[in-house]
């Protein structure tokens, strides 16, 4: 006799905001998965719809509320979860309607908040879950989320109100949940937190046993531990803490990419002292020099602030100086915006937007052309590229070491309707632009 499965609840997921929430936002679905629910990929086929907010900008917030309010609209049962639910009773008050609001990385909260919403039927062949849990990244890359929260108070941030202090991971679960992603296909992992550089001095780097040895929580031996795994190893949120030198050498050994992403933010003192950040700015430009001499093919990405309270021509002056001597690989800029809550909205002289916006131009016109020269110092290179995408015309989008996803460049390549997504292979660079190359895989 045939038995009937009972049909499981279906989960919606809107997901916004940066990696760390996208991390959040797959554990969730992890749990409610091995809890038997299903997923829906629209609105319309879901019996809840879970939101992750960020409210890092008012930008961001607004994206969120926007996001909510087309949620309640097209399927009306909402949870909301993320950066947002500190301001849990103005949402409720724009959206009576809501179901239930939770913080950030309320795992717990946002999960018994579906049982109640959507209950799941008994039924033991329900709790069906993969060991390296549910993704909404491709199957070739992961994102890694070493700690959370973090020490810093800087002037124009509440991440600290949002996430809290920095609580970082034992380094043992963390390799293991690596170890569990690659043996599932993950051939790119992008290590994440709101401090990398950070990682294990709320737990004073206390080491834990990793295949009979003892590792350290620390970001040197964690770099190191995991670019054991085989997988491309990309570091995100570092901060140029001194010892953060110790991890040149890993990339100079192919250990981990040879790639940092450094929020640098200013290069000014006096702005750096306003934002409540170091001010080395000099040092820093001797030690990427240094680097470049250990990994010659390094990528430093960065972004930075334009417009902040108190920013002088001669500040604005002095960051595009140093911009053009740092020559970094990369970069994003943010024309300064008030967050409720940042201290910095308190600061005097703020910055008309005219002048943000010009400042802001000028910033990105001088670094599309660094970024087009150290392009155009590419072509006739061989690179290794992962493959992204292959499109149904022969062609596939990849990216290089240097460029992480959706925020950096890409590899455009010809020829290649023989590859498939997650491959890794030897590209000869033929052309460039201001971003992105151009080439064909070679035999």
């Amino acid at each position: 006799m045939a038995t009937t499965l009972p049909s499981p609840p279906k989960i919606g997921m809107v997901s916004l905001g940066c990696p760390k929430n996208l991390v959040d936002s797959e554990r969730i679905l992890t749990k409610l998965r091995s809890d038997g629910y299903a997923m829906s990929p629209d609105y319309a086929g879901a019996d809840v719809v879970l939101v992750n907010t960020c409210g890092f900008l008012d930008s961001a917030k607004e994206e969120s509320l926007e996001a909510i309010g087309e949620a309640i609209a097209e399927n009306g049962r909402v949870i909301v979860t993320g950066c947002m639910g500190k301001e849990a009773e103005m949402i409720r008050a724009k959206f009576p309607g809501i179901l239930a609001v939770t913080g950030a990385h309320q795992y717990e909260e946002v999960v018994g908040a579906v049982h109640e919403a959507a209950p799941m039927p008994p039924s033991a062949f329900l709790n069906l879950v993969p060991d390296s849990g549910l993704k909404l990244t491709p199957r070739h890359y992961s994102y890694l989320k070493i700690s959370e929260g973090c020490n810093h108070r800087c002037s124009f941030c509440i991440i600290p109100s949002l996430r809290g202090d920095l609580v970082s991971r034992r380094p043992d679960a963390i390799l293991r949940e690596a170890e569990k992603l690659i043996e599932a296909g993950t051939k790119e992992l992008l290590v994440i937190s709101q401090d990398t550089s950070a990682y294990g001095v709320d737990i004073r780097h206390q080491p834990r046993m990793w295949h009979g040895e003892e590792v350290r929580a620390h970001m040197t031996d964690l770099s190191r531990e995991l670019g054991k795994l085989g997988a491309w190893v990309r570091l995100h949120y570092v901060y140029p803490y001194p010892h953060v030198d110790q991890v040149i050498p890993l990339m100079a050994e192919g250990l981990i990419l040879p790639y940092l992403d450094i929020p640098f933010q200013h290069a000014s003192r006096n702005v750096l002292k306003l934002m409540k950040r170091p001010a080395n700015e000099t040092k820093v430009l001797e030690r990427i020099k240094t680097w470049r001499t250990i990994a010659p093919d390094i990528a430093i990405r960065s972004t930075f602030v334009v417009g902040f309270p108190g920013e002088t021509e001669d500040d604005f002056a002095y960051l595009m100086e140093w911009l053009e001597e740092a020559q970094l690989d990369r970069v994003g800029a943010f024309r300064f915006e008030p967050v409720e809550g940042a201290a910095a909205n308190d600061l005097p002289n703020h910055v008309p937007e005219e002048i943000k916006e010009e400042r802001y131009a000028r910033l990105m016109e001088l670094t599309a052309r660094i970024s087009a020269d150290k392009l155009q110092a590419k072509v006739g290179r061989t690179l290794d590229v992962i493959i992204d995408a292959v499109d149904e015309e022969g062609g596939a989008t990849g990216r290089s070491k240097a460029d992480a996803p959706e925020i950096d460049g890409e590899v455009f390549l010809r020829d290649a309707g023989h590859l498939k997504q997650g491959d890794i292979v030897a590209v000869s660079i033929e052309d460039a632009d201001e971003h992105d190359l151009y080439g064909v895989p070679l035999a």
